[in-house]
């Protein structure tokens, strides 16, 4: 059996050593298209700072992979033919396959502006990326950040630590707006500012030139800002370009079944690549986070080696770090229409809860909730939520204060148990 894996991050190898684990005998190759070994993308931002080397960020170390038997090739992947069951890669050479499990994930896509495509404006998205920042972003530089969604606040505070004079522009009326409320994402910019950075919200690049040694930053405000480094971190897309003349579907993403299969039978998808259940709405959706890139890598590879196994759904969850201010989504956090919601706001003291509830039979369950600066409820939160638990009188009681998370969840959990 031949099993090949397309894409190297954490989706590609959990499925590799799920697969080893399950197939002892098995041929697996798994193949990357970036010169690095397999590395974490979320590792960046300490090596932007110099905690860790660039080794730091690999995933696993030099020998791992050839001790377990998997072959590793650093190399594209241009196109699958699913008839003959073969991957032809960049040099124009073919590999055969039995199984093929699509773990290409995303890259970043940036606005069409004038300017983006200047020698000194980036992503933050390789290690090749990271080394041009750190090569751009010296102590009392002017940088602009352009998007402040999850990916931008990731390397927000790298920034800020390595000294740069840091202008973060985000076009939504608040920070992280797929993760926090407008209560929430306008307290988050309130800390970012106490904390030295400007922050513009509402507000767009509409165009980047070169001006002396710098660059010229046009705001649609009229304004402008100097740049010696831009920095853009406006979205993700799916890595499906090479899969066209396939014949495997792709929305939005390669869509699958609840078994990570694809519509080919012998090829699966996994990660920011794939439309996977989520557990909120049973829907099939790309989520792109790392929670749900191994859960799906190791799902996939149960079933490639001939198991069955069912993908009931990961949670949508989000856990971010911002100069010291942290900051949740679960769930569905935004709520359902006609569901009800409570929140607890603090704004000395930077901290925000908002729990939201479901509708009809569940209309005592918890379904959502986003905080910051509250740390001492994220599991109680997590827990309540996966399990669908029926509140009863405990609903009433968080509506009435939401810090009694901890009493509902033992009470409820207790009874059960």
């Amino acid at each position: 059996m031949q099993h090949i894996i397309i894409g190297a991050g954490p989706c590609g190898v959990v499925a590799a050593e799920t697969l080893r684990k399950k197939s002892p005998s098995a041929k697996i190759t798994l193949i990357g298209n970036e010169p690095e070994p397999p590395y974490s993308r979320m590792a960046i931002p300490y090596y932007l700072v110099n905690k860790i080397t660039e080794d730091g960020t690999y995933l696993r170390q030099d020998q791992h992979y050839k001790e377990l038997g998997i072959d590793y090739l650093s190399q594209p992947v241009t196109s699958i033919d699913t008839g003959s069951q073969l991957v032809t890669l960049a040099d124009q050479s073919q590999l055969p396959y039995d199984k093929l499990l699509i773990a290409s994930g995303s890259h970043p896509v940036s606005p069409p502006i004038e300017g983006i495509d200047l020698p000194h404006v980036h992503s933050c998205w390789t290690l090749e990326d990271a080394r041009q920042i750190t090569a751009l972003a010296k102590t009392g530089s002017n940088v602009v950040l352009m998007g402040a969604g999850f990916i931008g606040c990731i390397i927000l505070e790298s920034l800020v630590k390595r000294g740069v004079n840091l202008t973060v522009v985000e076009m939504s009326d608040r920070m992280i707006p797929r993760m926090l409320n407008e209560t929430a994402g306008g307290l988050l910019k309130k800390w970012c500012i106490k904390k030295g950075v400007k922050v513009l919200t509402s507000t767009k690049i509409t165009a980047i030139s070169e001006s002396g040694s710098g660059m010229q930053v046009a705001l649609d405000n009229g304004d402008s800002l100097l740049a010696d480094l831009v920095i853009t971190a406006t979205g993700v897309k799916p890595n499906t370009d090479f899969l066209q003349g396939s014949g495997i579907e792709v929305d939005n993403g390669v869509v699958v079944n609840n078994r990570l299969q694809t519509n080919i039978p012998s090829v699966y998808a996994a990660g920011d690549v794939a439309r996977g259940k989520d557990f909120s709405t049973g829907n099939f959706s790309v989520q792109a986070i790392q929670p749900t890139a191994t859960d799906h890598g190791r799902i996939a590879a149960l079933n490639m080696a001939g198991m069955d196994v069912e993908h009931h759904g990961s949670l949508n969850m989000n856990v971010l770090d911002t100069l010291g201010l942290l900051s949740y989504s679960f769930g569905l956090w935004m709520g359902v229409e006609e569901g009800d919601s409570v929140s607890l706001y603090n704004p000395e003291a930077y901290q925000y809860i908002n729990l939201r509830f479901g509708v009809d039979e569940d209309e005592d369950v918890l379904i959502g909730a986003s905080m910051l600066g509250d740390t001492a409820h994220v599991g109680i939160v997590r827990g309540l939520i996966e399990s669908r638990i029926h509140l009863r009188e405990w609903k009433e009681r968080l509506l009435d204060n939401p810090i009694r998370l901890m009493e509902a969840y033992l009470a409820r959990t207790q009874e059960f148990g």
